[in-house]
């Protein structure tokens, strides 16, 4: 084991913390190597696959499906020792428990089987910084959907960034947003450098725990380079509609809809899906001659896809993941816009994503390009370190040390287990 002695005087624990950190560097060629095998796999997928898994892997002999069969998962846990099966099953049994737990509340706080209390605990980090875009105008409404969740969430320090006027200020639209909002701290900086500032720290600027916010393509990547050395919402493109729609909707509100998102510029894509082909060509017909008249609407790329049912429509829709949907059929309910993929499902006569964008209180920081498969809206939840106590009194201890010795042998860890079956040889003595 490599020991270091260290005497701390108490000052700088980030720079401690730092030092701490870098004693585990990672492996040097690991960024190359593994961009040339994610390349290698999206470029020829299963033929690349058998070969990195002899290479990599250590398979022996070459295979075309690295599929396990059913017949091996269904004979498996008669495979396996029964003192191993009953361990994984008890902590199984523990994980599922917690887990339930879970999805009915932020805080947890539960008493399991064996005695042990577990505790997972959501506290808001102590810093968060802000993303408002800035440069073709000012967008005050992402300084309150990004501010606002961190402060109702607790964040003691919000920090706000958004490109600066050609003299250098922060227009006065955007500031009262963040005074309203309550950002402690506003720069006048904008792109990738905005946030690497954030993310690192200057002799100027504080670092910040989290980076939030809508960006153009600089500022997207600039977070996804520095993402570990800094939380992030999302990686954000542009911004995106999805319309499903029968013959009961208004063509013109669908239309004023499309052209609203083709404000956000000429890469926005916009999709009407609907089993009416004639409600497809009164939007084809209308929004050029619409558009030309509203120079604030980009020509921004629109598929009007024609699909056999409605049900059809919504398995597309759900396939494309959009950041908006707006649903507007006959029957369009809550409980079918629950089931669907994507940022915000938009539902009602009223039901423009207009108004998610700025007043009706859902967040329009939102997963696009498929990313609301695994991801959703920005939210007070965002700022919160979750953390999790688990309390175990010796009688615990004793009831849980079996399964973990078992377990640690299976996997080759034995002084997992000789750390757990200590305790258990306390509580017996």
């Amino acid at each position: 084991m490599r020991i270091a002695r260290v005497k701390w005087d108490g000052e700088d624990p980030d720079g401690l913390a730092a030092e701490i950190r870098a004693s585990a560097p990672p492996p040097s060629g690991l960024v190359k190597r593994v961009g040339e095998i994610v390349a290698a796999v999206r470029a020829r997928g299963d033929a690349a696959l058998a070969e990195l898994n002899v290479h990599l892997d250590g398979v022996v002999e070459r295979r075309e499906s690295h599929r396990v069969t059913e017949e091996a998962l269904a004979g498996a846990r008669e495979g396996i020792k029964a003192e191993l099966a009953e361990a994984l099953e008890l902590a199984a049994t523990n994980i599922r428990a917690v887990a339930e737990a879970e999805l009915k509340s932020s805080d947890v706080e539960l008493s399991l089987a064996q005695g042990q209390i577990v505790q997972i605990m959501g506290r808001p980090v102590a810093a968060a910084g802000a993303y408002a875009p800035g440069g073709r105008g000012a967008y005050p409404s992402s300084v309150l959907m990004c501010c606002v969740p961190a402060r109702a969430a607790g964040v003691e320090r919000i920090v706000l960034v958004t490109p600066p006027e050609p003299d250098g200020t922060v227009g006065a639209v955007t500031l009262a947003a963040a005074v309203i909002a309550g950002a402690d701290e506003v720069y006048a900086l904008g792109g990738a450098h905005a946030i690497a500032a954030m993310a690192l720290g200057t002799e100027t600027v504080d670092p910040v725990d989290i980076v939030v916010g809508p960006g153009n393509a600089w500022v997207t990547e600039a977070k996804r380079q520095l993402f570990g050395e800094v939380g992030i919402d999302g990686l954000a493109g542009p911004s995106e509609l999805a319309i499903v729609l029968d013959s009961s909707a208004d063509s013109t509100q669908a239309v004023l809809d499309l052209m609203a998102q083709a404000e956000h510029g000429p890469d926005s894509p916009l999709v009407a899906i609907s089993p009416d082909a004639k409600m497809l060509d009164r939007i084809a017909e209308s929004i050029g001659p619409a558009a030309g008249e509203r120079p604030s609407v980009a020509d921004a790329p629109l598929a009007l896809i024609e699909v056999p049912s409605l049900e059809a429509a919504l398995e597309l829709a759900d396939s494309v993941a959009p950041e908006h949907l707006e649903l507007r059929f006959d029957g369009a309910d809550a409980a079918l816009a629950a089931e669907r993929v994507a940022g915000c499902v938009f539902l009602g006569a009223g039901g423009a994503t207009a108004f998610g964008d700025y007043a009706a209180g859902s967040n329009h920081v939102l997963p696009t390009a498929g990313r609301a498969r695994f991801s959703g809206p920005l939210g007070a939840r965002t700022f919160l370190r979750r953390t999790s106590v688990v309390t175990l009194t010796e009688a615990a201890a004793a009831a849980l040390a079996p399964a973990v010795e078992t377990m640690a042998r299976a996997e080759g860890l034995r002084v997992h287990g000789e750390s757990a079956t200590h305790r258990a040889k306390r509580k017996s003595t």
